[in-house]
């Protein structure tokens, strides 16, 4: 295989793309891609438009990287449309997982496998992906267009229950989302999270009493969950309520959600730790 051969089948698996789909992408057939991947060189007036498709510069195809990995993700992704951007960003991160991997023709091999299932219609509800070392984990999953994806690096000087805050702080944490009329009420709150509600139409869009939900919202206030609001009305100032994105509360049940599912083995998955997680 030549160097441009090698160059293009590296960064065709990393940005997840099957001979097919690139092909499409540089308007040339699967076969031609093949045939570069094989030892062949495309044409001059090819590469460009073959560069942009794997987003990298034309330097990179001949093995001259000029760039970093991450400038090139980082002037890939702040020009792509935001949709497609965070598409490309998630393709992005399965192969982070398959690089940890440290077995290069196993991820190359996983590569091609998981691509040709992903544009399949026929999706099993759920995929997901666990890779566990002493060095850290990561945690990815696809259910249909709903995907999400976790990367810790294990602390070098401390255990990582010496960044939690008390048993008893989590256990809190934990207790609330436990509360079901609280719960409700994020539910709700996610459904119109750019704009405040009062609590009468939080009572009228949860079905909980009024008095339930003015509790609720003093406990979310209170956790920096939600944030209270004022609004002018010719009765007077009424309260008002938004959430916060920032809270974390939705990464939180998106990985409880994957708990209640008791989600199947990972279709991809490796654990070699020796140390203890905490």
């Amino acid at each position: 295989m030549s160097v441009i051969g090698e160059q293009i089948k590296k960064y065709r698996i990393q940005n997840q793309y099957t001979q097919e789909k690139l092909g499409i992408l540089v308007g040339v057939t699967t076969q031609a891609v093949s045939k570069w991947e094989r030892g062949g060189t495309p044409d001059a007036e090819v590469l460009p438009g073959l560069a942009d498709a794997l987003g990298v510069s034309i330097d990179a195809l001949f093995g001259r990287e000029d760039q970093s990995i991450q400038l090139t993700i980082i002037k890939k992704l702040s020009t792509m449309p935001r949709d497609e951007a965070f598409s490309c960003a998630f393709h992005y991160c399965w192969s982070i997982i398959l690089g940890l991997s440290g077995d290069e023709n196993l991820a190359e091999d996983f590569a091609e496998t998981f691509v040709g299932q992903s544009e399949k219609k026929d999706l099993r509800p759920d995929y997901c992906s666990k890779v566990l070392w002493d060095e850290g984990l990561t945690l990815a999953r696809i259910s249909g267009d709903f995907r999400h994806f976790f990367l810790m690096t294990r602390p070098q000087n401390d255990g990582i229950l010496s960044h939690f805050e008390s048993e008893e702080a989590i256990r809190q944490v934990f207790a609330l989302l436990a509360d079901k009329k609280i719960l409700k009420s994020l539910y709700y709150l996610y459904t119109v999270s750019d704009i405040p509600v009062t609590a009468s139409l939080i009572s009228q869009g949860t079905g909980l009493d009024l008095q339930d939900v003015e509790r609720c919202m003093k406990t979310l206030c209170d956790k920096n969950i939600v944030y209270p609001m004022k609004i002018a009305s010719v009765e007077g100032e009424i309260n008002s309520y938004i959430i916060r994105f920032e809270a974390n509360v939705l990464p939180l049940l998106c990985y409880a959600d994957s708990i209640a599912k008791d989600s199947p083995y990972p279709v991809f998955g490796l654990c070699d730790r020796k140390k203890p997680i905490f």
